[in-house]
């Protein structure tokens, strides 16, 4: 693994900010932008992935890595619930089953991203490799 000098180094950050993106994208038209509840629910999901995951920065700062995983498993939740509202907005028919595919993959792809790099962290002494 790379020394990671900035949050924006870590692949699981940069697909969280793509999955965030495709989830405001299907969230500004159609049927997920008049389901308020929904649409705010999901949002809200994705973007605490990123922002649990932004402080990396202030992990780094700390080289407190017990206090990093924290809130990694943060951002590893905050994946699941993006899953999980993904299959009610399929189930609603707010997303057709290509653009379901498509977002639960890469939310499964950040998950596994952050699982690894928790794994990693927890056997290093600090955060920078």
């Amino acid at each position: 693994m790379n020394a990671i000098k900035r949050f924006e180094d870590v692949k699981a950050w940069e697909d969280a900010r793509v999955l965030t993106f495709k989830i405001y994208k299907i969230c500004s038209d159609g049927k997920p932008s008049k389901d308020f509840g929904f649409r705010d629910q999901i949002q809200r999901a994705s973007v605490s992935i990123m922002s649990n995951m932004s402080n990396i920065a202030e992990g780094f700062e700390r080289n407190n890595n017990k206090e990093f995983v924290r809130f990694l498993l943060y951002s590893k939740g905050s994946c699941g619930e993006v899953r999980s509202l993904l299959t009610v907005a399929n189930d609603l028919k707010y997303i057709n089953d290509d653009e379901f595919k498509e977002l639960h993959e890469l939310a499964t792809v950040v998950s596994s991203q952050i699982a690894n790099f928790i794994k990693y962290l927890k056997k290093s002494n600090s955060i920078k490799p």
